[in-house]
């Protein structure tokens, strides 16, 4: 398909078939080319009030809780995620709401007008798309989550009004270098000058704090400015500006909803603590630690490196199950011995998936990576690995799946269509 036939007319399936074809290479960073047509676009400017959001784990559920505080608060609120799982449009929400196939098209189309000869990546084009539609809508807040890495991901031609990094780790690393103090400046390039600067992460590289200071931006870091303390059935915030107590436990990690705590404390709104609550207990995200049934119990969740894996991990191990069954499928590009090797000790039987296309790991690579002796059987895609788990497991056993997007995008795919 040629530029010159797309028009807000042709179909999403079209315009995403189009928008993989347009630019040679899957990831391409640097903020000239997308900089560029948002300049010819007026899309520079976005509405209301702009929070980055970056982080090798994390993102996502930070994305999730803001989101859900801000609505419980009476603000209308702009999210932009990635990757999505069974929907492009889960990757552009209103009001917690994805948009629809004509907003896309329409934002597409004009994408695609003001880019002339300017190549943009599938990534580039979507960010531009959904900046059109915030523009479009006029949310409050906006919520933007960095795709890969900071500095130079497209999300990072926008001066947000606060950025927050969730988390550093090991990840991404033929992009963003093979030690953790690397990528710490990667992402840190998200911070601006005089604006606030949040940081989950509890054990922050030495280059974090130097490229801040160097940013001239207000760092605010866990265990510094702020910090939260897990009780029972209720946290506490101890905060730089207020103390909240007898908050509600989130379904997602609470070292994120403490940095969102962190961020609502810097926002120029009102935020009635009974939101705080209201959002903190709402909040869910799409295959994050994901319960889609029980007897047996099966949960979906997207780790796909060490860092996610360990929280994985973590919360297998508070699981009242007979034996833990595993369905896994992972992407070369990953730190697969790290990431199986968190969850392994907690996992009885393995059911190892090939997945598509040219990052695919197979199943008998992944297989090489367990223990001798490992009960595990591999298999030509998830949706066969996940049948067979569930043939496998008893009333009283928990079948995890995790390892990709992908992989969880399979299985969910395939309740979908048992609906």
């Amino acid at each position: 398909m040629t530029s010159s036939v797309m028009t807000q007319s042709q179909s999403l399936q079209d315009w995403l078939s189009y928008l993989e074809q347009i630019h040679p290479q899957q990831i391409e960073l640097g903020l000239y080319r997308v900089k560029t047509v948002a300049e010819r676009a007026g899309l520079l400017g976005l509405p209301g009030i702009v929070i980055t959001v970056g982080g090798t784990n994390g993102k996502g559920s930070t994305c999730a809780m803001l989101a859900s505080i801000l609505q419980a608060a009476g603000y209308s609120t702009g999210v932009y995620a990635s990757p999505h799982l069974l929907r492009y449009n889960e990757r552009v929400a209103i009001n917690g709401k994805e948009v629809s196939d004509q907003d896309l098209c329409t934002a597409f189309a004009e994408i695609e007008q003001q880019r002339e000869d300017i190549s943009l990546t599938f990534f580039e084009f979507g960010t531009l798309a959904a900046f059109s539609i915030f523009k479009k809508y006029q949310p409050d807040v906006i919520l933007l989550e960095v795709g890969l890495g900071g500095r130079l991901d497209a999300t990072n031609i926008i001066d947000a009004d606060i950025s927050v990094i969730t988390s550093i780790d090991l990840d991404h690393c033929d992009w963003l270098g093979d030690t953790k103090e690397a990528i710490a400046v990667e992402k840190a390039g998200i911070y601006r000058a005089g604006k606030p600067a949040i940081c989950g992460e509890p054990n922050p590289p030495h280059t974090l704090k130097a490229e801040a200071d160097k940013l001239q931006t207000n760092l605010y870091a866990v265990g510094e400015q702020f910090a939260y303390q897990a009780k029972s059935n209720e946290w506490i915030y101890k905060g730089h500006y207020q103390t909240l107590t007898d908050l509600p436990l989130p379904s997602l990690p609470l070292q994120n909803a403490a940095t969102v705590l962190a961020v609502i404390e810097h926002l120029p709104l009102q935020i009635p603590v009974e939101a705080i609550k209201a959002g903190l207990r709402n909040a869910t995200l799409a295959g994050r630690f994901q319960v889609l049934q029980r007897e047996p119990t099966v949960i979906v969740d997207v780790a796909h490196n060490p860092h996610a894996a360990a929280y994985l991990a973590n919360k297998l191990k508070d699981q009242k199950a007979h034996k833990i069954i595993a369905v896994v499928g992972m992407l070369k590009d990953k730190d697969i011995q790290h990431t199986l090797q968190h969850v392994e000790p907690y996992i009885a039987e393995w059911h190892l998936a090939d997945l598509s296309g040219p990052r695919a790991a197979s199943a008998t690579a992944l297989a090489a990576f367990l223990p001798a002796g490992t009960v595990c059987r591999c298999y030509d895609n998830v949706i066969d690995a996940y049948h067979a788990a569930l043939s496998s497991a008893n009333s009283q056993d928990l079948i995890v799946v995790f390892g990709s997007f992908f992989t969880v995008a399979g299985v969910l795919s395939c309740k979908d269509k048992q609906r």
